[in-house]
């Protein structure tokens, strides 16, 4: 059976995104676009919210923008569109949009000031930035408890340090800064992250998201030692509602800033 990678990131990441919606305060004529969409459930949600605006997903995965675009006309919504782009160079419209969200999106970029520069330029003037990113890897188990049980057979270690590339505080501050951005505040989200109902579901999972080979977990994607190894992990972090693993993530708010030569033309029109 092949693994439900959409359905496991949304079940994941149930608990952190309780923490993401509360923050958003979605307004009921809100443009919102949403970076890094993956399945666009937080895309959905946004479109639910605005009633009267509309939501755009954005990402660079074909397969998961189809999931995305088949669950919204599921659910009927109308206010809702995804496009295959990348944030970092996508022509979007300028002072377009009044909220950007992304969940988890955003550590990717190749050039980040680029990508947030990119952003900035498609936001109105005081429009809203609402981030959730990983902090340091050093604070999530979920990441050094697995990568050290797959130690021996790790295929994808080099995609670690960009997972949590957006972590640091005073780094993350001078790139949005930079980028176009004022007000930038860190709420801290300390929540656990699920990893599968019981051992062999979480095992599963991580076989296919760590080991496998193009997404594809073969009958050998792991050996004998590794799996021992991570059985016993998994089974140290079973509970009665499932396995899981401890995270930090910060939850990152900012505002599109005023460029002077705005503050002039809105000052002449009494606005300021």
């Amino acid at each position: 059976m092949d693994f439900d990678r959409t359905g496991f990131y949304d079940a994941e990441l149930a608990r952190h995104d309780e923490h993401f919606r509360a923050t958003l305060k979605v307004g009921v004529r809100d443009r919102v676009l949403d970076v890094g969409c993956g399945a666009g459930q937080s895309t959905r949600q946004a479109a639910r919210a605005a009633m009267q605006g509309s939501a755009l997903g954005v990402d660079i995965s074909s397969g998961m923008l189809q999931v995305a675009r088949h669950r919204s006309a599921e659910e009927g919504l109308r206010n809702v569109a995804f496009e295959l782009a990348d944030a970092q160079d996508h022509a979007f419209p300028a002072a377009h949009f009044d909220l950007c969200i992304s969940r988890f999106g955003v550590m990717f970029f190749a050039d980040p000031l680029a990508a947030f520069s990119n952003i900035a330029r498609a936001m109105r003037v005081d429009a809203r930035l609402v981030l959730m990113v990983w902090q340091g890897q050093e604070r999530n188990e979920w990441s050094t408890a697995i990568q050290s049980a797959l130690a021996a057979q790790q295929t994808r270690p080099a995609t670690a340090p960009a997972t949590f590339s957006l972590g640091e505080r005073t780094a993350t501050t001078r790139l949005l800064a930079a980028a176009g951005f004022a007000s930038i505040d860190f709420a801290e989200v300390h929540e656990p992250v699920f990893y599968g109902a019981d051992v062999d579901a979480a095992q599963e999972a991580i076989v296919a998201l760590f080991l496998a080979q193009d997404g594809v977990a073969g009958p050998n994607a792991a050996n004998d030692g590794t799996l021992r190894r991570l059985r016993a992990l998994l089974q140290s972090h079973l509970t009665a509602e499932g396995v899981f693993f401890d995270s930090r993530a910060w939850i990152v708010s900012a505002s599109k800033a005023v460029s002077r030569g705005q503050q002039g033309r809105l000052g002449r029109q009494g606005k300021l």
